[in-house]
């Protein structure tokens, strides 16, 4: 589910050159591959976005609304401080009863998610998980920094996971390292009644890039040995689209060439927890990812968070 607003690099650069920063088409797409990227109206919250993905998925996995028994909205922009925005998707929806919370891994926020459904279906805490990656990245940036502006998007993605005594999901794998909260992060707060610290994207890009790329492979790997498979089982990649650099890094490392990767990026742009479910559902809808292939998805993000899921379509 993407808003409908969609800015070329050529729309940003003239906005940002209004405001007199200076960038190019040419300079974005050379660093990141990003020709496009979509924001929401100044009327829509994550929530909008997280349900029209949702009911995009609940129709492709053949249930209703009223059968979803779990929500995790994973998530940096949420609504609200709180309610959670998966209680506030939970009452859009028409339902009630059943778990619903926000998870905030950021940009690996969706791997996250999807384990921690995986975890609770297998307990028999829950029979069918909504899970959606939901960002309105587009409030929290500051539109003097070029090095940040031009990145990300808004967007969001789902998925439903049914209990099944053939398990779709293979392995996971999931890390932090607090030690580099301050490679991307927004130092801001709300106290008092205003915000304190600085309420837009910082971001080490250099710094973020070099450590994305080492701990992508090793959870790409982590997840393989787990599931006793290897980089040859691998039908799609499907990673964090954050940039197109990072991707193509990664596929090296892993010996796969980029038309075994499922890359958004040059149209959405980085929409952290929604990039992963929505590179997935354009592989689905453009007939590349089929019942039956091997993904591997994978993403990293402020925290520092990073994750891998192995899983059976």
């Amino acid at each position: 589910m993407l808003p409908p607003r969609r800015l070329s690099n050529a729309d940003l650069v003239a906005e940002l050159a209004a405001d007199g920063v200076e960038t190019s088409d040419d300079w974005i797409v050379e660093r990141t591959g990003i020709r496009a990227r979509h924001f929401v109206d100044a009327g829509t919250v994550a929530s909008d976005l997280a349900v029209g993905a949702a009911r995009q998925a609940i129709e492709a996995a053949g249930c209703g609304a009223e059968d979803i028994d779990l929500i995790i909205v994973a998530t940096s922009t949420p609504d609200m401080v709180f309610p959670s925005t998966a209680c506030i998707v939970q009452q859009k929806l028409g339902i009630a009863g059943c778990p619903a919370f926000d998870l905030q891994a950021v940009c690996s926020g969706f791997i996250y998610a999807l384990t921690v459904a995986d975890s609770m279906i297998r307990s028999g805490t829950a029979r069918r998980a909504l899970v959606i990656g939901a960002e309105v990245f587009s409030r929290i940036l500051d539109f003097k920094d070029r090095g940040t502006c031009v990145l990300f998007g808004d967007g969001a993605g789902a998925v439903v996971l049914e209990a099944s005594d053939e398990p779709g999901l293979l392995a996971t794998d999931l890390h932090a390292d607090g030690r580099h909260v301050g490679l991307l992060c927004v130092p801001g707060m709300v106290a008092g009644g205003q915000v304190l610290g600085d309420p837009f994207i910082k971001m080490d890009g250099q710094a973020v890039f070099k450590l994305a790329v080492g701990v992508l492979e090793q959870s790409a790997r982590a997840v393989l040995a787990k599931a006793g498979r290897t980089e040859a089982d691998i039908d799609w990649l499907i990673p964090h689209q954050a940039n197109i650099r990072i991707m193509q890094a990664t596929a090296r490392k892993l010996k796969l060439g980029m038309d075994k990767v499922i890359v958004t990026v040059g149209e959405h742009g980085n929409t952290s927890a929604a990039s992963i479910p929505l590179a997935l559902h354009q592989g689905v809808r453009d007939g590349r990812v089929k019942r039956g292939d091997t993904l591997l998805l994978e993403g990293v993000g402020g925290g520092f968070t990073w994750g891998a899921v192995l899983l059976d379509f």
